[in-house]
């Protein structure tokens, strides 16, 4: 079987959740003996990124305008990929690339999967531009397609505003590898990035509005004086409110116990996430975000919204979840904080959820068994 991976980007640190998911699914895929080519633009794509899909193929078409991904056309490139695939599946929503494929596949009767990954509602800028799009190629894409993947269970209404029944969407949730999450230096990330013994709370993704780090930092500002040793660090890379959030910190009192470190990756994020008390997720809009599972892997607690789509944790005992709002945050802090020695037991009954439910390795099992189908019914067509 031979299946093309379509994403906007490969790039770990501005692709966020839908670029490693597609980056760790050809992985995967491959590993399970499957032929895998993806399809990406070059933007922020490094050679050892390339190297590590192997032996999945890369094809990097040159980005013209990165704000909106565009690229130079006509690209013949396409209508090749998609002519090798038995199934194509595309990763996002928003880009000309997946409007391109998912007409090339239409044109050649190529089976075609779209996993938007929380992608589908529109939210903050450029909305009328989304409306366009979405009028132009995204709901029908979404409307014709083979079959729908869904990362969380909160996904499925967003399904069904575009015209898709709810039979037509499998759920197969976002995965981790425990081998990237390995290493640990608490004392040495700590060092690097100018922090103290003291402990802190770490917020991992981009400063933009969607991901609510101004929600976090108002909460962290409420609980400091209450818990004096207590710092809280935003890793990721500026979405346009890194100077809000600074000003911000600044007028709460709180600029030395808060830290921007910048986007981190690697050794670096599996250090952030081991030397952690806690991880929060304070998204006001999201599909089952991936830092979760990075810190579950690493058996540190997590706090996250409702607007995150894994409800699941409180579950798990691996940590809480509370409104999306200040004071929703603030109040799942003091829950989680009032009592340090707890948080070590969440770890771990984290980490064995983690490790039963949704590692790499037992994920993409799910898609084999869909992309199979699927290739059975296009040799019948």
């Amino acid at each position: 079987m031979k299946v093309l991976s379509v994403n906007a980007t490969l790039d770990p640190v501005a692709g966020g959740g839908t670029a490693e998911r597609t980056f760790q699914l050809s992985r995967h895929l491959a590993l399970a003996g499957v032929e895998c080519s993806v399809l990406t633009l070059d933007l922020g794509l490094q050679p050892e990124r390339i190297a590590d899909l192997r032996p999945s193929t890369v094809t990097a078409l040159h980005c013209t305008m990165p704000r909106y991904f565009l690229f130079s056309l006509p690209e013949p490139r396409i209508r090749q990929l998609v002519h090798n695939a038995d199934i194509v599946h595309l990763m996002g929503h928003w880009t000309l690339l997946n409007a391109l494929v998912y007409r090339e596949a239409r044109r050649q009767a190529k089976p075609y999967v779209v996993c938007p990954a929380g992608a589908l509602p529109i939210y903050g800028r450029s909305r009328r531009l989304k409306n366009t799009y979405n009028l132009l190629a995204g709901r029908p894409c979404m409307q014709n397609a083979d079959a729908c993947v869904a990362v969380a269970r909160n996904e499925m209404e967003h399904f069904a505003t575009y015209g898709v029944a709810p039979e037509r969407v499998t759920l197969i949730p976002n995965g981790v590898d425990p081998a990237e999450f390995a290493s640990v230096d608490d004392a040495g990330f700590r060092g690097k990035f100018g922090l103290s013994n003291a402990p802190f709370i770490l917020f991992l993704g981009r400063l933009d509005p969607i991901k609510g780090p101004d929600l976090l930092l108002d909460a962290f500002a409420r609980v400091a004086s209450a818990i004096a040793d207590l710092q809280i660090v935003f890793a990721g890379p500026d979405g346009g409110m890194r100077g809000t959030l600074e000003s911000s910190a600044h007028h709460y009192g709180v600029a030395e116990r808060t830290h921007f470190i910048g986007p981190i990756r690697g050794a670096d994020k599996s250090h952030a996430c081991h030397a952690a008390c806690l991880l929060a997720i304070s998204s006001r809009q999201e599909a089952m975000s991936i830092v979760v599972l990075e810190a579950g892997i690493c058996g540190t607690p997590v706090l996250i919204t409702d607007q995150c789509g894994f409800n699941e944790l409180a579950a798990s005992g691996g940590g809480i979840v509370v409104p999306a709002s200040a004071a929703g945050l603030e109040e799942g802090l003091y829950e989680m904080l009032g009592s340090r020695s707890q948080l070590p037991g969440m770890g771990m009954r984290l980490r064995e959820f983690t490790r039963e439910h949704y590692l790499w390795e037992k994920i993409v099992g799910r898609y084999l068994q869909l992309f199979s189908q699927l290739a059975r019914q296009g040799k019948s067509r």
